[in-house]
């Protein structure tokens, strides 16, 4: 009987398991992982970077439901990885992290790298396992791969020891295990449903909040069924954009606070009560709010606020049964309401705050006036990525989306420096889409070498760097004795971000009058391969003054 190496084994069972594309940085001792990956028509994509190279397989994860899978090399090249690892495990994004190990036969000698990476990667994964047998690798990819989409989705870890790389087993002994099928569309009890329905039709000023629990559900449909069947107001969180178009009717994100201020019933739709819902809790939100709670996991239920009703299951089926249950119900809550009323009053007067902003063309430009140009010029269709606070913050506000998980950013964990991650990501899975990246120049900064990357591959992404010099605006200039007299923020302001595409082939454009910008925008568009325009910003541009700490 012919024997199978355990590299080409492992790359088989990927495949074998719907897993569409493997990221990475090579060396001691996963080479051979790569290279069987692409022998077995598994796209490798190497990054400079395995922190890059993770988070690109996260957000792969997300935008094709079935995991993305990253191979990093043994201690160091694990320890980089789980930045991914966490940064998919807070996002609820399936992935696998597959870390080479030292030989089995040498644990605890102080081998070359050696680490404890199961160890490691417990705290930050859904799940972890080392491989102890060549015939069994099968059975572990199965399970990481169910790990990572049954439930809450999540990420997993896999070992993968050197002798278990290069060693071999028989093909008649290999494991035999079956694909693993798409996740089961649990559904809630029908009084569940019922109640939920009362206690928003009992409301005076409902609110609905999506996440993204409803775009990785797919059950976008279902949602804008229920919002334009009920009138319920919406707002979404910044993971949620695009399950409902930012400039539906029915949108109250121009009057955010007011909204879950004075909301007395929520339907929190697929989100968490975490910080970016500030935890349910007042002064945010009324303190007797009630809660109409639908999450996949049962143990998400009533955290940090307790829920009136628990609906647990999937968002789509779920929506589904409360779409068949309005039959034959009344609502209450037309345009010419007292609550609609409220919210748009509220949502024009803060159009009419920021309206000068968007129309000073003043240079260098201001966050508002700069997006003015962006928001015009991107495609309808487009992936849009965004990272660097400041720059993510009023971005996901002036930048609509139209399309279910099409943005992707820095999401629950934070993360700074995901960027370019997300960007070969979305190419990988979206080539026929335009892929648009907005960052501010201390994120680009982060994992900027993946420059390099996109133009390997000819993706063809489009990157925006607003450079207000640093985290957060910096300083016009760098003073004498910069390590004692330099704001710790401070970055080079105006640094050629651009050159650093240029030199790799890409197109590269470095604008400071307001007036260029969109012309160097079109011109980016244009151009076939990747590219980067650099918008020199104010720095005096932020966001708008907030009345207390905690509407932060």
């Amino acid at each position: 009987m012919a024997e199978i190496k355990g590299a080409d084994l492992l790359a088989k069972s990927l495949k074998e398991q719907g897993v569409q594309f493997m990221f990475g940085v090579v060396g001691f001792p996963v080479g051979p992982i790569a290279e069987a990956a692409q022998k077995v028509g598994l796209p490798y994509i190497g990054m400079r970077n395995e922190q890059a190279a993770s988070y690109a397989a996260g957000a792969v994860g997300y935008l094709t439901g079935r995991p993305g899978s990253c191979i990093v090399v043994t201690g160091p090249g694990v320890i980089h990885g789980l930045a991914g690892l966490a940064n998919a495990q807070q996002n609820c994004w399936p992935m696998i992290l597959i870390g080479g190990a030292s030989e089995t036969y040498r644990n605890g000698m102080g081998s070359f790298q050696e680490e404890r990476q199961v160890l490691a990667a417990t705290p930050v994964s859904k799940w972890a396992h080392g491989i102890e047998h060549v015939n069994r690798i099968p059975f572990y990819v199965e399970m990481a791969v169910r790990q990572s989409i049954y439930g809450r989705p999540g990420a997993t870890y896999l070992d993968f020891p050197d002798d278990m790389i290069t060693g071999s087993c028989d093909e008649d002994q290999v494991a035999e295990v079956a694909k693993c099928p798409e996740p089961p569309r649990t559904m809630a009890m029908p009084n569940d449903i019922e109640h939920a329905l009362d206690v928003l039709q009992s409301a005076q000023r409902p609110l609905i909040l999506i996440g993204q629990g409803m775009a990785s559900s797919r059950a976008e449909d279902e949602v804008r069924a229920f919002v334009e069947r009920t009138q319920i107001p919406f707002v979404r969180t910044p993971k949620g954009k695009g399950v409902l178009p930012d400039d539906h009717p029915l949108s109250a994100g121009a009057a955010r606070s007011l909204a879950l201020q004075q909301a007395d019933v929520v339907f929190l739709m697929g989100a968490r009560f975490n910080w970016i819902l500030h935890y349910g809790l007042p002064p945010r939100y009324q303190k007797d709010l009630r809660v109409v709670q639908l999450d996949i996991s049962p143990e998400s239920m009533h955290q940090n606020k307790p829920a009136e009703v628990a609906l647990v299951g999937d968002g789509k089926a779920i929506v589904g049964q409360l779409n068949a249950a309005l039959t034959g119900r009344q609502w209450f809550h037309p345009e010419g309401s007292p609550w609609r009323q409220a919210l748009a009053k509220k949502s024009a007067e803060n159009a009419a705050m920021i309206a000068p902003q968007i129309a000073d063309d003043s240079s260098p430009g201001g966050y508002y006036r700069l997006f003015r140009d962006i928001r015009e010029w991107l495609p309808k269709n487009v992936v849009l990525c965004s990272e660097g606070a400041t720059t993510m913050d009023i971005g996901g506000t002036q930048m609509p989306l139209e399309n279910p998980r099409s943005y992707l950013n820095a999401g629950t964990y934070g993360t700074m420096g995901v960027g370019l991650g997300l960007v070969v990501a979305s190419c990988v899975v979206h080539p026929d889409r335009p892929v648009v990246h907005i960052s501010g120049d201390s994120a680009i900064g982060f994992s900027g070498m993946e420059m390099e990357t996109l133009c390997r591959y000819n993706m063809p992404a489009k990157i925006v760097v607003m450079n207000n010099g640093g985290i957060g605006p910096g300083m016009p200039e760098i003073p004498a004795n910069p390590m004692l007299n330099m704001r710790p923020n401070t970055l080079i302001y105006g640094a050629r971000y651009d050159k650093m595409m240029q030199a790799f082939g890409g197109y590269g454009a470095y604008v400071e009058d307001t007036k260029d910008v969109r012309g160097a925008l079109d011109e980016l568009m244009n151009f076939p391969g990747p590219g980067l325009v650099n918008i020199k910003l104010s720095q005096g541009s932020a966001r708008k003054a907030q009345e207390f700490r905690w509407h932060s």
